[in-house]
């Protein structure tokens, strides 16, 4: 049986999530996008993460919340088409949700270079599977899981997914909310 990570960095994102009474991650990208903090520097609890520098699951967050709130949607997405092994994919059934399949990425960037929007960003392209798991199963009643409690600008925090959403605000998928400028259609 497949958690709601595995699922939700399989492509398999509710594309209708429920508000809740449950505490889901909070990523502010309008505060990541600022500029303020040249590289991340979070820190993650997952095992498989701390061994290797730089490997956070907060990166396939981003990029996650990137593709489902930021991306455009292209009618002909010249991202996937610059991919030489076709590890992006826009799924038709999923109202055009790009999704990666890491272990396809060879990291050579031509999609970031491919977007005329500028919406699938360098940073956000992983060498390995970063999938963040939300710490779901180890976290305590009351303690903040360590990308929290690391990031020094405040992007990161948990949040009920039953209050009230701020403007710009989102639920996306079962395990995260997303604030972000968000692009519409409606109003290009």
């Amino acid at each position: 049986m497949k958690t709601s990570a595995e699922q939700l960095h399989q492509g398999q994102l509710n594309l209708s999530p429920e508000k809740g009474r449950d505490k889901r991650l909070f990523i502010d990208l309008d505060r990541c996008a600022t500029g303020e903090c040249k590289e991340c520097v979070i820190q993650c609890s997952y095992c498989y993460h701390p061994q290797k520098p730089g490997n956070n699951g907060i990166i396939s967050v981003a990029e996650l919340a990137t593709y489902a709130l930021v991306c455009r949607r292209c009618e002909e997405p010249h991202c996937v088409n610059a991919c030489p092994v076709d590890a992006l994919e826009q799924q038709k059934e999923k109202n055009k949700l790009l999704v990666r399949h890491n272990m396809r990425c060879i990291s050579c960037r031509s999609c970031s270079h491919a977007c005329p929007y500028g919406t699938i960003y360098p940073e956000n392209v992983p060498f390995l599977i970063h999938n963040c798991d939300f710490c779901l199963d180890r976290r305590n009643n009351n303690d903040e899981p360590l990308c929290i409690k690391t990031c020094p600008f405040g992007a990161l925090s948990l949040k009920e997914a039953d209050a009230e959403l701020d403007e710009n605000t989102f639920l996306v998928g079962n395990n995260i909310i997303v604030h972000s400028t968000h692009w519409e259609w409606e109003k290009a």
